[in-house]
């Protein structure tokens, strides 16, 4: 894996230069470090899903530079175009139907007669986009159903053993929301809440009405009932810990007696434990085999939080059904 850093002198151009040959190449956004291909190219779209080893059912997201190269891709709804007006460029992923002459790999879309399209805030994800000149389809940048990483040498270490890795990392500064974007099915007439992340609920509401997602198919990628998961086992709302476990703690007064322990945020700060949840968990993963998980509220950003800790808290052998 060839590692460029983004203040590296043409940085950008050589990453591009690689996509333009359906290479992969590992990128900074705000939200998780993204693996990236050409979201035109089928044969690099596929090189995603076998890097990974990612189910061909799971869609992944399309990162593009603008509300242009979204309307090229899919089909920006009235809904869709005024929360892209409020959210954009930032943790937003519009599912929209594609547009009839879309050039996105039909694989990016796992056959379904939609698009998942978001244009990412962080700068050097839009220096790239902007080099490229079209859309990067990137899910998270790890094995599948692993910790997202949000530090490029979470990247590095994730592909270490692996047979196959991304061709170019791209070595920026940290994630700063440390969450997958928020996901809104604005197919129809309302928008429909398929995943949550940093934008919240309420953020959302003061903009258009959302309703939650009431399971069904997969229409979106991190629906699998399986995901973000570590090697160990996970303990959720712990008020104790048990022997041999180590703690992921939130607030002020955790509980006694792990072997080791990360705080999400020892103030109680929602939104620093969200940038911190993938991260702690990694350096617990590395301890324990068992990690008992404090109780976190269940508003604004904690809902993110927690659909995050459930899934990975989840039997590794449960799926959603093929889509």
């Amino acid at each position: 894996m060839l590692r460029i850093r983004t203040d590296a002198p043409g940085a950008y151009d050589d990453a591009a230069q690689q996509l333009r040959r359906a290479r992969l190449v590992a990128f900074p956004t705000e939200t998780v470090y993204g693996l990236g291909a050409d979201a035109e190219h089928d044969d690099a779209v596929a090189r995603i899903f076998a890097v990974k080893g990612r189910p061909v059912f799971n869609p992944l997201i399309v990162h593009v530079p603008d509300i242009a190269t979204a309307e090229r891709y899919g089909h920006m709804t009235p809904l869709a175009t005024r929360l892209a007006a409020s959210f954009w460029p930032g943790p937003l992923t519009l599912v929209v139907p594609r547009a009839e002459a879309s050039p996105v790999s039909l694989l990016a879309s796992a056959g379904l007669d939609t698009v998942a399209l978001r244009c990412p805030s962080h700068p050097e994800a839009q220096a790239l986009l902007s080099v490229f000149g079209r859309g990067i389809a990137a899910p998270s940048a790890n094995r599948s159903g692993r910790l997202s990483p949000t530090e490029a040498w979470h990247v590095a270490e994730e592909y270490a053993d692996a047979a196959l890795t991304p061709d170019v990392l791209l070595e920026g500064a940290a994630c700063t929301v440390g969450l997958e974007s928020t996901i809104l099915d604005v197919t129809g007439d309302e928008a429909i809440l398929l995943r949550p992340g940093s934008l919240t609920l309420e953020m959302l509401q003061h903009v258009v009405a959302v309703r939650e997602a009431q399971g069904g198919a997969i229409r979106a990628p991190g629906m699998l009932l399986s995901h973000y998961a570590p090697r160990a086992t996970l303990r959720l709302n712990a008020l104790d810990v048990q022997p041999e476990e180590a703690l992921l703690a939130f607030g002020p007064t955790p509980p006694s007696g792990a072997i080791y322990q990360r705080n999400l945020s020892a103030s109680g700060d929602l939104v620093e434990a969200a940038a911190r949840l993938f991260a702690d968990l990694r350096a617990l993963d590395k301890v324990a085999h068992t990690i008992a998980v404090m109780p976190i509220p269940e508003e604004g950003i904690g809902r993110a939080i927690n659909d995050r800790l459930r899934r990975a808290a989840a039997p590794r052998d449960v799926r959603e059904p093929d889509a």
